[in-house]
């Protein structure tokens, strides 16, 4: 059941956050190309109920503005961008695309958002670390 039309349901928008921070990870580790990792999610994964058009969007979206969404974020980190765990780095990165390029989204859902992706994929107690990053993200962007 990909959404091609019409609007995406909260499930829908979450699994494609859930495949995005796996997939943006994948590019971290891999550099492949954003269209041979997609290729690879969709004949891989379980995709269906997914919301495609929006994972798409969060992973060409981060790979295309890393730099800049690296520099949006980095000065609310309490250590070095290069001393960041890469699940965290993939997680702060695609909220912070979200945050600033999909501004339809309320800020709150997606910070809830990225704390249950931290919850899921992350270190114990990395999901304060992204709410209290992104926190400060949203305060600096209003």
């Amino acid at each position: 059941m990909d959404v091609t039309e019409g609007k995406a349901t909260p499930a829908q928008r979450h699994k494609a956050r859930h495949f995005a921070v796996q997939a943006i990870y994948q590019w971290m580790l891999t550099n492949y190309p954003a269209s041979e990792i997609e290729k690879q999610f969709k004949e891989d994964q379980p995709m269906q109920g997914t919301d495609m058009e929006y994972f798409h969007d969060l992973l060409n979206g981060v790979i295309n503005n890393v730099k800049d969404l690296d520099i949006i974020y980095a000065p609310h980190l309490s250590r070095p961008l290069d001393d960041l765990d890469l699940v965290d780095k993939a997680i702060l990165r695609m909220s912070t695309y979200e945050l600033m390029y999909r501004q339809e989204i309320p800020f709150k859902v997606i910070i809830n958002e990225s704390i249950l992706l931290a919850k899921k994929f992350a270190e114990q107690d990395s999901h304060k670390f992204v709410n209290g990053v992104l926190d400060k993200v949203v305060k600096g962007i209003k």
